[in-house]
């Protein structure tokens, strides 16, 4: 059996789609299993288990080879987990027998319609991203599948975070903050995270910063770090995503908005303290990490989701919130077994 996965989201949806791909090789341990994902994803990939080759979609003309070979290998199942025109071109590209996706009114007009064969009915609105990609599987009578995201970080990813941690003299708990996204409006205020690191100073934990290379979350960190009086050490830019996710995994606490981070702290069950407030907590958030989520506009810890969630302003988040939370998870001994549902 060959099967083709197309996921060309962020990197927070890849990571989320590795139960899918868990479910697909435990049902199919003999299957062929392929995997598109953007480029922005591509430094992931070794840490995903279960494929058996990966392709990247740059968005060139020299994709061009890479798209012909899909089209030659004759693919029984193609799933589509992102539901754009791109991936409707490749998912119709690969001329699987078998092509799906999840139902909507737009893959019912004619060029989306071409494109699949076969629609999921699930109520995307109402699910957990997890549980999203694993109901597109259905058709392969897979249900019931452990919703567990997981990781297997290559050994040079841990080697390259323990030379960072030496370089810097970062020993012991250390705690690391991740003030950026790839949406300012994700971003909570400047002077907070640099509350945030003053109190972690106080009680004597070494602080790492860690951020992206794009220009709106270098001016972000930027602005942290202008704001900031107490001693850390910054690592924005300056980590790949396995070693970002090796730093996770060593760190003891991590503080975040809605990012990629705070969905490789699942993967490595480190604990974790999550701001949101434009996005909603009931796609997105922490299920199998000790964790403890902050929605702006709530006084306490959310621990129940609704559809209906509106958009609302990161500054509604308070620094004693905050603490308060951080303070709550480092009271407690690290666990790894955890499960949020």
């Amino acid at each position: 059996m060959k099967i083709l996965l197309i996921q060309l989201k962020r990197i927070g949806d890849l990571i989320l789609t590795t139960p899918a791909i868990a479910a697909l090789r435990a049902k199919f341990p003999g299957a062929d299993i392929s995997l598109i994902v953007s480029s922005g994803c591509s430094e992931l990939l070794p840490a995903i288990p279960g494929l058996d080759r990966t392709l990247i979609a740059r968005g060139r003309i020299s994709d061009a080879a890479s798209w012909f070979s899909v089209a030659a290998r004759r693919f029984d199942y193609c799933f589509d987990f992102t539901r754009n025109d791109r991936s409707a071109f490749l998912t119709l590209l690969s001329a699987a027998k078998k092509r799906i996706t999840a139902d909507h009114p737009r893959h019912r007009e004619k060029l989306r319609a071409l494109s699949y064969n076969e629609m999921v009915e699930c109520p995307i609105r109402l699910l957990h991203t997890v549980d999203y990609h694993l109901a597109l599987l259905a058709p392969l009578g897979i249900r019931d599948a452990s919703p567990l995201v997981r990781l297997e970080l290559p050994t040079s990813g841990f080697d390259r975070a323990d030379q960072l941690r030496k370089k810097n003299k970062i020993a012991g708990d250390f705690l690391l903050f991740h003030p950026g996204s790839a949406r300012a409006e994700k971003f909570w205020e400047a002077d907070r995270w640099a509350a945030l690191l003053a109190w972690a100073t106080q009680e004597g934990f070494p602080c790492v910063i860690t951020g992206g290379n794009s220009s709106l979350e270098k001016a972000h960190v930027a602005e942290v770090r202008a704001k900031t009086k107490a001693p850390f050490t910054d690592l924005s830019g300056q980590v790949d995503l396995l070693t970002l996710a090796a730093l996770i995994e060593r760190a003891r606490l991590i503080t975040t908005v809605d990012s990629a981070p705070m969905h490789l702290a699942v993967a490595m069950q480190t604990p974790q303290v999550v701001l949101f407030g434009p996005t909603n907590p009931l796609h997105w958030h922490p299920r199998f990490s000790p964790a403890l989520i902050l929605q702006a506009g709530h006084s306490a810890p959310v621990t129940e989701f609704s559809a209906r969630q509106k958009p609302v302003a990161m500054k509604l988040i308070s620094t004693e919130q905050v603490i308060d939370a951080m303070k709550a998870l480092l009271a407690a001994p690290r666990g790894r077994t955890y499960e949020r549902t």
